[in-house]
């Protein structure tokens, strides 16, 4: 959600007249070029209708069905590669707050995770979930940080509003504000159309390296159980580094060492 070196990270603003980068910058690394065709998801006011041609002949339901496409273009993968470093404002614990990614480093792992809008419908089930198994993310040494394009008063306000009613209440992680889109952008994860994000969620180790990344449609949630079965299969493997999760890896299961005979010695336990 790859193999090329990056040996420092490049600075993103939310406010970009506000501070300066305290690390060597380096190009921002984006995705491949690539089209994505989302469905139907937040309301109308998000979406624009789009007909297939006609010599295609399409069924009814696929002729009335609306699509978005958006387009990226970059020159490498995110995995593999320095994430971006940004620092932007944020709310946590009703309060105003600067958030910089690369003061991680060294430190924590970091879920990063994108969502579209706040005051919506599929975002508040993500960003609760996530602040109810927090402590689970804290165990493993793991920060995480909500993302949106919304305002720190968006943010304020959704938090301040009761979860009955569609709001956040407390949260246990801070919600960055990238109002400026910088940050979205950087990630590949922004419809630049639309000026809203997918829901992209990347893993980020304390070298600051992503490790893992996944991006859904806008109608498409995100698992808590995934991220955190992934995370601890990376913190797995980087600290067995002469070894590999094989696929739905659980920590106490059997991994698997990569190599053509050893690896014999799993497939013959299974």
């Amino acid at each position: 959600m790859a193999c090329l070196a990056a040996a420092s990270t490049t600075l993103i603003s939310s406010k970009p007249s506000s501070f300066s980068a305290r690390r060597p910058s380096s190009p921002i690394i984006a995705a491949l070029p690539r089209t994505v065709t989302i469905p139907g998801g937040l309301s109308k006011q998000f979406f624009k209708s789009s007909r297939l041609p006609c010599s295609d002949a399409p069924s009814r339901s696929a002729r009335s069905r609306r699509n978005l496409v958006s387009r990226a273009s970059s020159e490498a993968p995110l995995v593999g590669n320095t994430s971006p470093d940004f620092e932007a404002e944020a709310v946590f614990d009703q309060e105003f707050i600067n958030v910089k990614l690369s003061d991680y480093i060294g430190k924590k792992y970091v879920i990063l995770f994108f969502y579209p809008l706040d005051f919506t419908f599929v975002c508040p089930t993500e960003i609760t979930a996530f602040s109810d198994r927090y402590a689970e993310f804290e165990k493993l040494n793991t920060e995480i940080l909500g993302v949106s394009v919304d305002s720190v008063f968006s943010h304020l306000a959704w938090v301040q509003t009761d979860r009955k009613s569609g709001g956040l209440g407390d949260l246990k992680y801070p919600l960055i504000s990238d109002i400026t889109k910088s940050i979205s952008k950087s990630y590949g994860v922004l419809i630049p159309d639309q000026g809203i994000a997918l829901r992209g969620l990347f893993i980020i180790d304390k070298e600051g390296v992503i490790q893992h990344s996944t991006i859904n449609n806008l109608a498409i949630g995100r698992s808590v159980d995934e991220t955190l079965r992934t995370l601890q299969a990376l913190q797995y493997v980087q600290e067995n580094p002469d070894e590999v999760c094989p696929a739905g890896w659980k920590p106490g299961e059997k991994s698997m060492k990569p190599d053509p005979k050893l690896s014999k010695e799993y497939f013959a336990a299974i």
